[in-house]
């Protein structure tokens, strides 16, 4: 046959069919022409193979000496999971990269080595996180087993905060603790080493902005704090920290979109109603520190007696001085032995001797 000689051999059975002679016999020009088109059919699942060689070469050179994360989320059952899923990926507390699955697959190029963290959220099922560590550049496949959520809808909620890595957290825990037994130098080793391996979290960022207020550095508390509601723009904590450093720098009308910020993401903040109620006195709103620093009183439960003195402050400025001499007579029975206990008495001699109550 004329063909043979151009035709791989895996292909010289196709001029040798029955097929092939008629169409030759028929027409040769015509013979060639249909022959040639039926080669390049069946020529294309092997250019499909060699391209898909290529290809998977290809990201293999893209992914290099990096390891990468392949991961699959599949329900208890061990079927893939249908629903939207976002997975996240977290590097020393940082978000670093983020995907939505595809047919229930997702899959990162780190570009170090370390430990990791993997967060997976999809639409009726339990958030996950995983812990894992990588120390070779490799493909790490991973897979992660979703549990049904029968309290949830069908839409993913808003995603939470980045999560610590264990000794970032470790490091941290213990930089509060120091903190609220006031050992300030403690707590600052200990967050000094959180911030190392987590600079951007949230929490690390809040604990640093509440040592400066500590500290009396409220410019550097600002700034940080600062940060950290741009972070996490859903901790009413930090909200109400960063309204304090405005207000212990007199700045009280920056304090006031934080501190209600707070209130909303917690109307029950004591803190953050004693907070604003100081910025409304700073400004010369004497009704509106009355009526925030009464809420906050209320909302503490006597557990912070400062409150009251702020209380005692509003109602003089407002003109209601006996009920601020009662308040400060209070303040004196029940807080006998605390460091505001000499102000309460000061306050309540000079009531007196400007007139403006009956008796001491």
């Amino acid at each position: 046959m004329l063909l043979d000689h151009a035709l791989p051999k895996h292909y010289a059975w196709l001029v040798s069919t029955p097929t092939a002679m008629n169409l030759f016999n028929q027409s040769p020009e015509m013979g060639i022409k249909r022959v040639s088109l039926l080669l390049l059919l069946l020529a294309i699942p092997s250019a499909q193979s060699v391209f898909c060689q290529g290809r998977a070469s290809d990201e293999s050179a893209f992914r290099g000496n990096r390891a990468e994360i392949a991961i699959t989320v599949l329900d208890r059952s061990g079927g893939v999971v249908a629903a939207p899923t976002m997975v996240k990926l977290y590097h020393a507390g940082a978000l670093i990269g983020q995907s939505s699955t595809s047919k229930g697959r997702a899959f990162f190029i780190l570009n170090s080595l370390g430990d990791y963290t993997i967060t997976v959220d999809a639409g009726g099922y339990k958030s996950v996180q995983k812990d894992i560590s990588l120390s070779m550049a490799i493909r790490d496949e991973e897979e992660i087993y979703l549990v049904r959520d029968t309290t949830a809808s069908d839409v993913i909620g808003v995603p939470g905060k980045p999560l610590l890595a264990p000794k970032a957290k470790e490091a941290l825990d213990k930089g509060l603790q120091s903190l609220n037994e006031n050992k300030l130098e403690q707590a600052q080793k200990y967050l000094d080493e959180a911030v190392k391996l987590a600079p951007s979290h949230p929490d690390v960022l809040y604990a640093q902005g509440v040592i400066y207020l500590k500290r009396r550095d409220w410019a550097k508390a600002q700034a940080v704090l600062e940060k950290a509601t741009q972070v996490d723009p859903n901790s009413a904590r930090t909200f109400t920290a960063l309204g304090m450093a405005f207000v212990d720098q007199g700045k009280y009308e920056q304090a006031l979109p934080p501190l209600e910020r707070s209130l909303q993401l917690d109307p029950a903040s004591s803190e953050a109603h004693w907070t604003l109620a100081k910025a409304h006195y700073g400004r010369e709103q004497y009704d509106a520190a009355l009526k925030e620093s009464q809420e906050a009183l209320s909302e503490a439960h006597g557990a912070a007696p400062e409150i009251e003195l702020l209380v005692a402050q509003s109602l003089t400025a407002v003109g209601r001085y006996e009920d601020a001499a009662q308040a400060l007579r209070d303040y004196l029975k029940n807080h006998p032995k605390e460091a505001g206990a000499a102000t309460a008495r000061r306050w309540l001699d000079r009531l007196a001797a400007d007139g403006k109550i009956r008796h001491n």
